[in-house]
C-alpha cells in the first residue's frame, strides 16, 4: 500500500497572511485540526508551513475559545497564520509506502505529513489515516480467523501456508510478516470451514502459535 491510497486529497488551505481567527473558523466549520499554509508561484500552490489547532489555542488568551463559531473574542487577536505556523515541513510523495510514512511519524514524533508531487501539494496524510490503513489489513470479518505464529528469519512462509490452505479448501484472506523485538512473526487471516484443521497443521509444522482470534 502507498500513501496515495489513504491520503486526504480535498485539502483546505490558507495563506501566510490569513488571520488566525479565520483559520480557527475554517477548522471549526470543516471539522479539521490542521491547515497547510501555501503560497502561489507560477499558478502552483507550494506549501510554506502548517498550522494546527494547538498552535491557534496557544495564540489566544486562555479564557478565549477560538473555535466557538459564534464567539466574537477572536477579533481581539490580530495574529496571522505566517506568525505561528511551523515552517519545518515533513513531506512524502504519493508513491511512498504507507509503512515508511508511519515510520517517519513515529521517529520524528509528528502526526501529519504533507504529500508533494513535483513540489506541488497534492494531499495530506495523518496518524488517523495510517491507523485506517493498518486496520484494513488486520481487521477480521465474521467467520474469519486470524492466527499469529513464530517463523524463522529466512523462512518461505507463503510456500508453507499455500499448500495447506489449498489442501483444506481454506481461503487465505491476508498474509503478513513482522518483527517483534528479537523474533519474527507471521499473521495469517483465513476463512473457511476447516479453520481448526488449518491451525492444527501449523502446530504440526513445528511453529509456535501465539494467538488465535475467531470472529463468530
Amino acid at each position: 500500500m502507498i500513501v496515495s491510497m489513504w491520503m486526504t486529497r480535498d485539502l483546505v488551505t490558507i495563506e501566510p497572511d490569513t488571520p488566525i481567527n479565520e483559520a480557527a473558523f475554517l477548522m471549526a466549520v470543516k471539522h479539521i485540526r490542521r491547515l497547510p499554509v501555501v503560497e502561489e508561484h507560477a499558478k502552483i500552490f507550494h506549501p510554506v508551513g502548517i498550522i494546527t489547532a494547538t498552535d491557534i489555542l496557544h495564540a489566544y488568551p486562555p479564557e478565549v475559545n477560538p473555535f466557538a463559531i459564534l464567539s466574537r473574542d477572536g477579533d481581539r487577536v490580530h495574529t496571522k497564520a505566517g506568525d505561528i505556523m511551523s515552517r519545518s515541513l515533513q513531506t512524502v510523495t504519493p508513491e511512498t509506502p504507507i509503512e515508511d510514512a508511519a515510520r517517519m511519524m513515529q521517529s520524528r514524533k509528528i502526526s501529519t505529513l504533507l504529500v508533494l508531487q513535483k513540489e506541488k501539494l497534492v494531499g495530506l496524510i495523518t496518524e488517523s489515516d495510517i491507523f485506517r490503513a493498518f486496520l484494513g489489513i488486520l481487521e477480521s470479518t465474521r467467520g474469519d480467523a486470524r492466527i499469529t505464529f513464530e517463523i524463522k528469519n529466512n523462512e518461505d512462509i507463503f510456500g508453507m501456508i499455500a499448500p495447506i490452505a489449498l489442501r483444506l479448501g481454506v481461503r487465505v484472506v491476508s498474509l503478513m510478516s513482522l518483527h517483534q523485538d528479537d523474533r519474527k512473526l507471521c499473521v495469517v487471516r483465513i476463512s473457511g470451514a476447516k479453520i481448526e484443521e488449518m491451525l492444527g497443521e501449523i502446530w504440526k509444522s513445528g511453529h509456535t502459535v501465539l494467538n488465535v482470534l475467531h470472529l463468530s
